[in-house]
């Protein structure tokens, strides 16, 4: 079941690339998150959109008030690989076991290809989805529209 705009985001706790447990719920009062999940780490168009976001992230908006978590199904030690090379500073989030479990509670899981489909999610200080996107895996999202919707709340 597909999370949508308006409902409470499922709360999850994920281990970061450094081995640090990350839960979304530590963020309400404080930050607005966006959560993007995506498919694979390395692959081309994961590290476009991850590079875009990290050279960006300042202008999403005030940096203290909003955090970026990347969700994906690889393991730990394959995202800090990947976050030493491209030098990601947000976190990214291994959804590895139980397989996809989180991509699975937000409805963007592709259960042919075991993996994260481009789901993005706007979530408030206060849990809340306010905006969404899903692309397809081959199709590149628009950073512009996280700078929009973060921008209305």
């Amino acid at each position: 079941m597909a999370v949508e705009v308006g409902d409470g985001a499922p709360d999850f706790e994920l281990k970061d690339q450094h081995g640090a447990p990350v839960r979304l719920s530590d963020f309400r009062g404080g930050k607005n998150v966006v959560l993007v999940f995506y498919p694979l780490a390395f692959s081309g168009v994961c590290t476009g959109e991850l590079c875009q976001i990290r050279d960006e992230l300042p202008t999403l908006g005030d940096d203290s008030g909003v955090q970026v978590l990347a969700v994906s199904v690889d393991s730990m030690f394959a995202l800090r690989a990947w976050a030493d090379q491209e030098k990601y500073q947000f976190p990214l989030l291994s959804d590895f076991w139980p397989h996809g479990g989180v991509a699975q509670r937000y409805g963007v899981f592709d259960e042919e290809r075991g993996l994260a489909t481009r789901g993005t999610f706007v979530i408030d200080t206060e849990g809340v989805v306010r905006w969404k996107v899903e692309n397809a895996i081959p199709d590149a999202r628009d950073i512009a529209e996280y700078r929009k919707a973060l921008a209305e709340l």
